[in-house]
């Protein structure tokens, strides 16, 4: 079998080495001959910046590099172009250092180009002069792709005003690319994040996103089928309903896809089911941005959004739900037809992210010594339909939240806040939790499956029955099997469980 191209992002390097490589490169073709100014928005970890450097091959000619594969016999190998290529994947940018890195770079570009630039002033400046020389060398028009064209802006976004520094200095580099028309024969832009056009593109109005083009969902990650075919030899005798259920169900409107850090590592690591994609790094900002706004943790499931919210990235009006979604964290569930238009539905892509995103979420409110074991106990509890022994864990859990989540707010009184204590808990152990009895509207809800048993929550702030209403409008009737219905009333004061009851059905 050949080797797992972990942590290659170097398109050569991955055919010379004979490392595996899932073949995207007709999907490039098509891109080309469709489009002249790209951009393209994948989470961390997707493959943007091998599927970025196998065009950059392409345009250069490397015939020998793409023997076999679907490209070879449909594309024109004699006429090579120049690429410049810009890379932002490595290190921290800071508005400091921001021109310098950018120097650098297109020095690095000069030298393997041959090419002498005189006015290196600006960084803008020494990019147009680029590009017009490299074009003129060569005589054909240029290539232009660009890595992680927002990590600068990303590096500093906890430091808002830095940000905006950043971005507008990054607005007035990027501008260089439609002044130089003329010059250019294709441009590929890659990144986490979509900036608004308003914001950083306002030089580049003539970029196509095709983020959600359902003829390109399938660029990067892995589809079924490729897991199914291609990585059958390393997946022999694993369960793949399990890792299905852990690592699928990124959806960019093509086959719902997986993410090719999970697998890779899944297979290198004897078939282990971690939270591989998760673990290489979570925004601590978003964490603070849900603290913050006191934000109803269960309704990251079946949030229903409207296309212009996942589409755009704003840093002076910062959106929960259009981060979550453009980093990775909640996927397209389903499109929603709208009077106007259509949205979406999201949620958690998979197993990993919902139960990885909670626990995280947990660890930042609650005590981390007492985190794991009460999330242990909770799941043992829940499988076995001990729900008799449930109260006195549920009561460690919020015992365990640190004290200066209560401090200058009063979020303790509002009964969302022990829902997103409790969804999150629940959400990390990996039970299903079923959407469409979350609310914040009136009552708050939780349902969940488990061992085969159904469970349904009802809560109270200080006082009232929440048994009597699961009873009364009769939520269990839905659910076939073993139920429990279980009501709580907490004590703002004590900020915990003042009351708990449960019947079996």
């Amino acid at each position: 079998m050949k080797k797992l191209p972990i942590g290659i992002q170097t398109f050569s390097k991955i055919i010379e080495g004979d490392y595996l490589y899932i073949d995207k490169t007709e999907i490039a073709r098509s891109l080309i001959d469709s489009f002249q100014y790209v951009f393209l928005s994948r989470p961390r970890r997707f493959g943007k910046s091998l599927f970025l450097d196998t065009l950059k091959n392409i345009f250069e000619g490397n015939r020998e590099l793409f023997r076999g594969l679907l490209i070879e016999e449909r594309w024109n190998w004699e006429v090579s172009h120049p690429v410049i290529k810009i890379s932002f994947s490595g290190g921290i940018h800071s508005k400091a250092d921001l021109e310098e890195d950018l120097v650098q770079i297109l020095n690095s570009n000069e030298e393997r180009l041959g090419l002498e630039c005189t006015n290196k002033s600006k960084a803008q400046y020494f990019f147009a002069e680029l590009i017009k020389k490299a074009s003129q060398k060569y005589h054909q028009k240029v290539v232009i792709v660009v890595d992680e064209y927002d990590k600068p802006i990303l590096d500093n976004i906890e430091n808002i005003p830095e940000a905006l520094i950043i971005r507008d200095g990054m607005r007035d580099f990027y501008s260089k690319i439609k002044e130089n028309d003329e010059y250019l024969r294709f441009v590929f832009l890659t990144g986490v994040s979509k900036f608004s056009k308003v914001s950083l593109f306002s030089g580049l109005n003539n970029l196509e996103d095709i983020s959600l083009n359902p003829d390109y969902g399938n660029i990067c990650g892995y589809t079924q089928l490729d897991v199914d075919t291609t990585f059958a030899p390393y997946l022999e005798g694993v369960n793949m309903e399990q890792v299905k259920r852990w690592y699928n169900g990124y959806n960019f409107l093509g086959d719902r896809v997986y993410n090719p850090y999970d697998i890779l590592l899944f297979i290198r690591n004897h078939r282990m089911f971690k939270n591989y994609w998760f673990e290489t790094g979570t925004p601590r900002f978003l964490i603070e941005l849900i603290k913050k706004n006191s934000y109803f943790i269960p309704k990251f499931i079946g949030l229903q959004v409207n296309e212009s919210l996942v589409n755009s990235f704003d840093l002076e009006n910062l959106n929960l739900e259009a981060i979550l979604f453009q980093t990775g964290y909640l996927t397209i569930k389903r499109l929603l037809p709208l009077d106007m238009g259509f949205g979406y539905e999201l949620g958690f892509p998979n197993k990993e992210v919902q139960m990885s995103f909670n626990d995280y979420i947990l660890q930042s409110m609650t005590s981390v010594s007492e985190n794991e074991p009460i999330r242990r106990e909770l799941l043992a509890l829940i499988n076995a339909g001990d729900v008799e022994r449930l109260e006195s864990v549920i009561k460690r859990l919020f015992a365990s939240i640190a004290y200066n989540n209560f401090t200058n707010n009063d979020i303790e009184r509002y009964e969302g806040f022990y829902a997103s204590v409790l969804y999150a808990c629940f959400a990390s152990i990996g039970v299903d939790i079923i959407a469409e009895d979350v609310s914040n509207k009136g009552r708050v809800d939780l349902t969940l499956k488990a061992g085969g048993r159904t469970f349904l929550f009802e809560f109270r702030v200080t006082d009232g029955d929440p048994l009597e209403q699961i009873r009364k409008m009769k939520y269990y009737e839905r659910y076939a099997g073993e139920r429990y219905l279980i009501g709580i009333v907490f004590d703002p004061k004590a900020r915990n469980v003042s009351k708990f009851e449960w019947e079996k059905l």
